[in-house]
């Protein structure tokens, strides 16, 4: 194996991981979950050390990587919000803004114009940074008791904020584009 492709190795290491960090979060394993966790947190950030400094990019690591890390979160806070250490409401919010995203982007891809890429806006990177860290906390918490904290309700609020914000940042920006699209169409 060549080393350039350590970082799909470790992406696929992520993805795999998913289903016991789950497992152990259903069977009260809290400390063996934090850990799994904790080390597909450092596999993220490694391939994407390793990719960007040695050129060790590949189309396959870009689609990869991103459906990773929304597997692993998405399949966390579900899981998390089952066993209800996430507010139900959160969880649905969460899930409905990806739908959404997806859906959007779906319907502009297949009915207005070809969508080449999908690059992230900067409330949904700063939306992605609360749900890890909501997540990590939350998780934390029920690792080690004694670390939980007032700051976890905070991230709630925060994760909530950002996860409308962005989405509804992502639903302009569909209406937006396709709007143009239209407007370039009539004018033709």
């Amino acid at each position: 194996m060549s080393l350039s492709l350590l970082p799909n190795v470790l992406t696929i290491f992520r993805m795999i991981v998913v289903g016991p960090i789950v497992y152990c979060l259903l069977t009260s394993e809290f400390v063996t979950a934090f850990y799994l966790a904790m080390a597909a947190g450092v596999s993220d950030l490694l391939d994407g050390f390793l990719a960007r400094k040695f050129g060790w990019m590949t189309h396959w690591g870009g689609v990869l990587d991103p459906l990773a890390d929304k597997f692993l979160l998405v399949s966390t806070t579900l899981t998390l919000g089952w066993l209800g250490h996430l507010p139900w409401w959160l969880v649905l919010l969460i899930v409905l803004r990806d739908v959404t995203i997806v859906c959007g982007g779906y319907y502009y891809h297949f009915r207005i114009a070809r969508l080449a890429t999908a690059i992230p806006t900067e409330f949904s990177k700063w939306n992605t940074l609360c749900q890890i860290l909501l997540v990590v906390s939350v998780m934390l918490g029920l690792a080690f008791p004694q670390w939980s904290g007032p700051w976890t309700m905070v991230l709630v609020y925060l994760t909530a904020l950002t996860t409308l914000a962005s989405g509804l940042q992502y639903a302009f920006i569909w209406w937006r584009k396709a709007r143009k699209v239209k407007a370039k169409n009539a004018s033709e």
